[in-house]
């Protein structure tokens, strides 16, 4: 259990601070289509439905009290160069003595893994400005069930934190 949470990232928001949530009560999704990625765009977009249908607001056809937008960026994910560099110090006997060494790694596998991000963007449709905003990534290898998934925890991560919770 610790290994799957030590795994799984902390979605990131933010917020107008000055901005009453609590009038929110219907959501109206803007049609996104993302050419690249249009199987995760689809998901998201379903993903965001259901999340915030969970949270008790309604889903519109048009005229919800706040839009949702949604972005996704896909790149490469940065590997560790494998090198390293170590300095010591020691003695031996009367003598002392300084090392220095380096290590090179190999990686092993392919290098195929991609990061995901997932950008949601809530925007009060009268005044058509951004009131909130999270962000989560996930790795994966390749599309399908597994994507899929990530895809669907990931969503529902962001949104866990909208509306924004009160701190006194």
């Amino acid at each position: 259990m610790l290994v799957l949470l030590g795994c799984q990232s902390t979605p990131k928001q933010d917020y107008d601070v000055g901005y009453d949530f609590s009038q929110l009560k219907s959501f109206t999704i803007v049609d996104t289509h993302d050419a690249e990625d249009p199987f995760t765009s689809d998901r998201v977009k379903l993903d965001i439905s259901n999340a915030l249908q969970a949270q008790g607001f309604e889903q519109k056809a048009n005229e919800g009290d706040f839009s949702v937008n949604f972005a996704l960026k896909t790149e490469d994910k940065p590997q560790d160069s494998g090198l390293s560099i170590g300095l010591g110090t020691g003695s031996w006997g009367k003598h002392g003595g300084v090392g220095v060494g380096t290590s090179v790694g190999v990686p092993v596998g392919s290098n195929d893994e991609k990061l995901q991000t997932i950008q949601i963007d809530i925007i009060d449709p009268t005044e058509n400005r951004l009131i909130w905003r999270g962000t989560d990534q996930y790795e994966f290898q390749q599309g399908g069930e597994k994507k899929a998934t990530k895809t669907t925890e990931t969503v529902i991560n962001i949104l866990a934190q909208f509306p924004p919770k009160k701190t006194n």
